[in-house]
């Protein structure tokens, strides 16, 4: 039987660990208090002597509990929970518990403090339920009024339709805003893509521009338009869509600049503005996941409420059972009385949402709805660790086959390593390199569900299809195992006296599989896991032209610890597409000067993209614009400035391993110093949270999730170690070929173990500041003007 401790640390929310009460510190005090008793009882029964079983025994025992009723009906109003009304911060009246002891406990001190802490908990929970509670009440009268609009215009659009085409539209159209449309019907392709919100003609569309209006809707510079025949001004609705892609973000600057056209009093505007209902799609769009959004955190407080409920009942059965009394009846009164647990309005919302989603956004399908505010988590399948041992037996077996091969053929010796090396290097050690992240995204997804980082959240991934560890191990050793078998294969053909250029193509056509595979459009092998990674690194590539979320910083970070890779992808595709694997003449893509020159543009791409994303971020929506500026954020060009600083390091290094002069080797040292420094701050202040003189745990941070601090002291030698890894660069040794590889990919491998263990910190501080700031639930902005943004 699991205990209650372990089954609430696994069950509670932890963005709100800090709001439930804080059964392990109060099961600790009843332990006080029993241990405090204990003298007490030993001197009282030091004269008692067992003599053995007696006939009796079972009548003493009825007697007993004879006595123990008594005394429970005598002693069931020894604790009185009182109530009174406090003012808050906000001078909001907030109900505050205080217990009074009768004079059985009044002389025990711990007692008193663990009805003084039990108060306290549950003041505290109280508390939080009703801000919360309060919170997400007023997110839906928000979305009541948002989704209101949303069906208000609908039918203004429809009736402007409906006149415009002689009423031959859709014959469904001008109800659509009380039919409960699914999401992003098309319509027919004959119309018009956009329709003029112009003024109304009819009496019915009056009532509908009147209720927008009084909703609260913006009607961009309605005083200064055109008029229409009747001389009422023409007008124009404004929605708010974030610029999420490019189209989008043209959209919105053209957008910008055509309002503060029309809004310049010295100017009139020809016409009004147009609705594209494409807007209006995306409207019900955002609508929709603010609904998700709003019922995932109503969920959460209706499962806050019942497991402090149970806490609180598990927590007074102890203290009974410690000083045999009945004093948890009275209590337990209590706290089934208090705000958290008689308050209903938490589960009427629900039932609302429910019912408002269905029949607005699922057309009336309640089992589809449920798919949305419901979804379901994956299950752990054994077939999945079964397959990565596998994998892993397999993959080792093959790589010593691999060994012995090697040594046989002799692959190795000074007359054909060079060749040998040259054409298979750069393809398999870029597989190697692949596999060796994905294995330390399996261990960071092991450690962060380990310490209860919620990774889905922070990363927006869908519970139902987020890649899990043993996933992760299992892309991981298929991919090796699949690469140590094409490594196995290409050997014995080489060594059997095949043509070097027809051996070759082995390794292209694993990596034309592994490219195929990737963009598969069947629903096979983590389709969605494939189809977000696509995603992610089109936002990278694009990054001025797509918002910018959490997991495109994340992955642009990956990128920069994978430079070696992007530099063998270099080598591949020329080796493959020069045809240079027919005339087996490697050398062919390193002399051209096309190929130097790409060489610092792959160097520079990942930084580049990466401080591209840090320079825009906060000016992708328009509407955040001008608060770079008014804010004069400089924590954004001082992170801009450690991607320029590890530009300049890396093109000094690529420069002085083809000019190795004292000159290039002074001005390597110089920047790489400084960028090393400035990285180095970055990871442990900024990124990870450390350095902290006043923390309670040494040049740490107060929060820590790890119970070991020596832990987080080893971390930072291990990453001011492996930062430094570009020494290597300015040292004077010349290897041979094999030697000079095998360097290069054992730096390149330590890299990107730096970036892993350098990954479970970063997610473990941002996780922390959602803690902190009690984020559990996403914050969706609402697309109609005039309205608060959600949340």
């Amino acid at each position: 039987m699991v205990k209650f401790s372990k089954e609430l640390e696994a069950q509670l929310i932890p963005e709100w660990k800090d709001a439930f009460v804080n059964y392990w510190q109060l099961k600790k005090h009843v332990k006080k208090i029993k241990l405090s008793r204990k003298p007490k009882h030993l001197s009282n029964t030091a004269t008692n002597y067992d003599f053995g079983r007696s006939i009796f025994d079972p009548v003493r025992a009825l007697a007993r509990k004879l006595a123990g009723d008594t005394a429970h009906v005598e002693t069931r109003e020894i604790i009185q929970v009182k109530s009174r009304v406090a003012t808050g911060d906000g001078e909001e009246e907030d109900e505050v518990y205080e217990t009074e002891l009768d004079q059985l406990f009044l002389k025990e001190h711990e007692v008193k403090v663990f009805f003084e802490m039990l108060d306290e908990e549950l003041n505290k929970v109280n508390h939080f339920y009703k801000s919360k509670e309060t919170e997400f009440l007023e997110r839906g009268e928000i979305l009541n009024k948002q989704l209101q609009i949303l069906l208000d215009l609908k039918r203004l659009v429809a009736d402007r339709r409906r006149k415009n085409f002689g009423g031959q539209t859709d014959g469904g159209s001008g109800l659509l805003s009380r039919s409960g449309s699914s999401l992003g019907r098309n319509s027919d392709s004959s119309e018009r893509d956009s329709e003029y919100c112009g003024s109304p003609t009819d009496s019915g569309t009056d009532e509908v521009v009147a209720a927008l209006e009084k909703n609260g809707i913006n009607f961009v510079n309605s005083a200064v338009r055109g008029k229409n025949k009747k001389g009422k001004p023409k007008m124009a609705m404004r929605i708010d869509i974030p610029a999420t892609t490019p189209t989008k973000t043209i959209a919105a600057v053209t957008s910008m600049l055509w309002e503060d056209i029309v809004n310049n009093p010295k100017k009139t505007a020809g016409g009004g503005e147009y609705i594209n209902r494409k807007k209006i799609q995306c409207a019900e769009k955002m609508i929709r996941g603010a609904f998700v959004e709003l019922y995932k955190g109503l969920g959460l407080l209706k499962t806050y409420s019942s497991l402090n409920m149970v806490a609180f009942t598990k927590i007074l059965k102890k203290f009974d059972k410690v000083t045999n009394q009945q004093a948890s009846a009275s209590y337990l009164r209590v706290v089934k009385r208090s705000h958290f647990i008689s308050s209903d309005k938490v589960v009427r919302n629900m039932d609302e949402v429910e019912s408002l989603f269905t029949q607005h956004f699922a057309n009336s399908d309640r089992k589809k709805a449920m798919k949305f505010l419901r979804p379901q988590q994956q299950k752990d399948s054994h077939m999945v660790t079964f397959f990565v041992g596998l994998f892993t037996g397999t993959f080792v077996t093959l790589f010593s086959v691999y060994a012995i091969l090697v040594h046989l053929s002799g692959m190795y010796t000074a007359g054909t390593e060079a060749t040998y090396i040259e054409t298979v290097y750069p393809i398999f050690s870029m597989f190697a390199l692949v596999s060796l992240h994905l294995f330390m995204y399996g261990c960071n997804l092991l450690m962060w569900k380990k310490t209860r980082i919620n990774y889905n959240f922070i990363f927006e991934f869908l519970p139902s299809t987020a890649l899990k560890y043993r996933d992760a191990f299992l892309i991981c050793t298929s991919l090796m195992t699949a690469v140590v078998g094409a490594m196995v294969v290409h050997l014995i053909l080489l060594a059997a006296g095949f043509s070097p250029h027809q051996v070759d193509i082995i390794p292209g056509i694993l990596l034309l599989s592994c490219v195929l595979l990737l963009i598969c459009p069947l629903n096979i092998f983590y389709r969605p896991t494939r189809f977000c990674f696509i995603r992610v690194i089109r936002n990278i590539l694009c990054s001025p032209f797509y918002k910018v979320l959490m997991v495109d910083f994340f992955m642009a970070d990956q990128l920069t610890s994978q430079i070696p890779l992007l530099r063998h992808m270099e080598s591949a595709a020329c080796y493959f597409l020069a045809g240079s694997f027919k005339t087996h003449r490697y050398e062919t893509c390193k002399s051209g000067k096309m190929y130097t020159e790409l060489a610092y543009v792959i160097s520079f791409a990942p930084y580049y993209w990466r401080a591209m994303q840090v320079s825009i971020y906060l000016s992708i929506d328009i509407r955040c614009a001008r608060r770079w500026f008014d804010e004069s954020n400089v924590d954004h060009l001082a992170n801009l400035g450690k991607y320029v600083s590890a530009m300049v390091a890396a093109g000094a290094r690529l420069t002085y391993a083809r000019q190795p002069t004292q000159a290039w080797m002074l001005v390597v040292l110089v920047t790489s110093v400084v960028a090393t420094l400035y990285q180095l701050y970055w990871d442990f202040v900024k990124d990870w949270g450390l350095l902290n003189a006043k923390s309670k745990n040494p040049w740490l941070r107060d929060d820590l999730l790890l119970k070991k601090r020596s832990i987080y002291y080893a971390s930072i030698g291990l990453n001011c170690v492996l930062r430094v890894a570009w020494v290597e660069a300015v040292m004077k040794y010349n290897p041979g070929v094999l030697e000079s590889r095998l360097i290069a990919f054992l730096l390149a491998s330590l890299e990107v173990i730096r970036r892993g263990h350098w990954n479970y910190y970063r997610l473990e501080n941002e996780h922390l500041n959602n803690v902190g700031k009690y984020r559990a639930v996403k914050t969706v902005p609402l697309p109609f003007s005039g309205m608060d943004s959600d949340g």
